[in-house]
Order: structure tokens, then C-alpha cells, then sequence
């Protein structure tokens, strides 16, 4: 399951620095980044779709709080903000963000965020919000990947680092060349790929050669 994100940030270097970065995450994909929060309505009445929102509260223009205040902005919202006074944080709540996080949260806990407020949650509460985001901590993979079994998983870590040839795979895993050809097979069908090559670069994509 891939969640569209968009970045509303009028800090330029910082937005893409972390499309860039969470776009990098197999589960996550960011599908717009504005600098002002008119042009984010302006998309958002063109069409885009999007599964959460990560919206600056100072901006120049329209501000995070009068984004949040649209009709337009009808997904969940997670504040990634520096500052925040105790009275835009409950204005916030009240116009029905799903979060607050500063813009020193490490990348994995916004992942986290992303995922859980996607699904629903809130993490409004810094008393519950660790609790919460161990259990998103995981990339929420498709379900041809997450069917995958722990050999299959051993195997495409060995082509995504280059190993290739069935015979250094059935001599890596210690298994016979047949059955090395049935779990590529299998591998194929359910990632939707047709090859050797294509299944090393969505392991890759997937995070499943790190694991």
C-alpha cells in the first residue's frame, strides 16, 4: 500500500531535501510540494489526490492554520512545524489536525506519523505518540510482498547484491538449482515482476534487501 504524501513548506531546501527522503521509502510517495498554502488548494481543487498532508504553520500568504481550514484540505494533516503557541496548537486540534511534529523528527518517526494518521490515528498526545509510532514503524507493503516467505526474502537479498546465476544461488542457500527456479517463479508472480533483474530492483525498492 503506497500513502501519497504532499509537503506544503515555503523552506524550499528543506521540502525537497524530504520528498527526497520519503520518497526513497518503499511504502510512501511524495506526489506534490508547494511552497505556499494557495498553490497546495489550488492542486487540491485541480484534483491531485492525496492520503496525508505535511503542512508548515508560518507561512507567508495563507498560513498552516487557514489551509487546515479549508474544505480543500480533506485528508489527514500532520503539523511539521519549529514553533507552535499553546493556542494555534488547540486551534489546530479543533480545525482537525492528525498530529504535530517538529522538523527534527527523525525521518523513520515521520514515516511512522504518515502511516498511522493514513490509517487513522492520531498523535496529538506526547504521552501516547511513542506508542503509536512503534507500531507503525514497518512499511506497509503490497500484499504480493508482504506474502513473500523468509527463503524468498533470503534469495532476493542475494540479487539485489548482485548474485545471480541459479548456481550461486542453490550454493548460497544451500538448496538444489530446481528449487531455486520454483521460488524465483514465485517471486515473479507475486511482485509482478518478469525477471531476475527486475525482482533485484524492487527488492531494492521495497527496503528488502537491508532487512
Amino acid at each position: 500500500m503506497i500513502n501519497r504524501v504532499c509537503i506544503v513548506d515555503d523552506h524550499q531546501l528543506f521540502a525537497d531535501g524530504l520528498a527526497t527522503a520519503l520518497n526513497a521509502i518503499p511504502d510512501l510517495s511524495v506526489v506534490g510540494v508547494f511552497s505556499t498554502g494557495e498553490s497546495f488548494l489550488e492542486a487540491r481543487e485541480s484534483g491531485i489526490l492525496v492520503d496525508v498532508t505535511l503542512l508548515d504553520l508560518e507561512m507567508p500568504g495563507l498560513t498552516g492554520l487557514d489551509v487546515l481550514a479549508s474544505p480543500l484540505t480533506d485528508s489527514p494533516v500532520i503539523l511539521v512545524t519549529m514553533h507552535s503557541g499553546e493556542a494555534e496548537r488547540r486551534r489546530a486540534i479543533d480545525l482537525g489536525a492528525a498530529g504535530f511534529l517538529s522538523k527534527s523528527t527523525p525521518l523513520l518517526d515521520l514515516a511512522a506519523a504518515i502511516r498511522a494518521v493514513a490509517n487513522g490515528e492520531h498523535i496529538l498526545s506526547d504521552t501516547t505518540q511513542r506508542d503509536i509510532l512503534d507500531r507503525y514503524r514497518s512499511p506497509l507493503l503490497d500484499p504480493g510482498a508482504q506474502s513473500l516467505t523468509p527463503r524468498e526474502r533470503e534469495l532476493l537479498r542475494l540479487l539485489a547484491a548482485g548474485v545471480s546465476s541459479t548456481d550461486d544461488l542453490a550454493n548460497r542457500l544451500y538448496i538444489s538449482q530446481k528449487t531455486v527456479k520454483n521460488h524465483l517463479a514465485s517471486i515473479y508472480e507475486k511482485l509482478a515482476v518478469s525477471d531476475r533483474a527486475q525482482a533485484a530492483v524492487e527488492a531494492i525498492r521495497l527496503g528488502l534487501h537491508s532487512e
